[in-house]
């Protein structure tokens, strides 16, 4: 019984270890949200389309689900022209 107690102490010394997690440094959790932080150089070529401008495209999607408009496309033409301005940004051209 010695023994099985032994191997239950080191498995959870070693769980415990296990479960530390590095944390990113404060300014890159949101310390600085409301600002456009836009990668550069050869970040901004690994950047994928659908993890940049994620607040404009939520408002054009939300503009063009909700309008009550003949044409929302036209209604909502300044958030579609955000949104294609902010991925502009990152080098992707949109029609």
């Amino acid at each position: 019984m010695y023994y099985y107690q032994s191997l239950q102490a080191a498995d959870t010394e070693h769980s415990m270890a296990s479960k530390f997690i590095s944390m990113p440094p404060a300014t890159a959790t949101g310390a600085n949200m409301g600002q456009d932080v836009k990668p550069a150089g050869e970040a901004a070529a690994k950047v994928k389309p659908c993890c940049v401008c994620k607040d404009e495209k939520a408002s054009r999607d939300e503009c063009m689900l909700f309008s009550n408009a003949k044409d929302p496309q036209k209604d909502c033409a300044s958030t579609i022209d955000k949104y294609k301005s902010c991925m502009a940004g990152f080098g992707f051209q949109l029609p």
